[in-house]
């Protein structure tokens, strides 16, 4: 069974930089989707940035140009870089994955729903 677990987070001053890492175990990186999600302080959660088993990238209006995802298929490690935070950035930041085929993420690849298997989470707190 696959898991992804979080590394990484923090605290950082406004304009700051935070690279966060999620592991995945139990499946290859080129059999999954994975993506980073927030967690809003209603427990609401959305998608931030999405890779493909294909290492193609998505992501949402509120981080692209400032988060950057990339992967290390020898670590099965997905990376999540984020640049230039604002406070509004903080939050809880999760890493979740969906094995092939997950035929719903080709259509809508930051949605919550799609994902199965998920982190628990970690805070990123940014300072005015």
């Amino acid at each position: 069974q696959s898991q992804v677990a979080e590394a990484g987070g923090g605290s950082v001053p406004a304009g700051g930089s935070l690279t966060r890492a999620c592991v995945a175990s139990g499946k290859s990186v080129n059999r999954l989707w994975m993506a980073w999600l927030r967690q809003t302080s209603g427990s609401r959660r959305e998608g931030v940035a999405a890779m493909d088993n294909n290492g193609r990238a998505t992501y949402s209006d509120f981080v692209k140009g400032r988060f950057t995802v990339s992967r290390d298929n020898d670590k099965h490690t997905l990376y999540l870089t984020m640049d230039r935070l604002q406070a509004a950035a903080s939050d809880t930041y999760l890493c979740a994955a969906c094995s092939l085929p997950c035929d719903g993420l080709w259509y809508h690849p930051l949605r919550p729903g799609e994902y199965f298997y998920w982190g628990q989470g970690t805070q990123v707190a940014v300072s005015s």
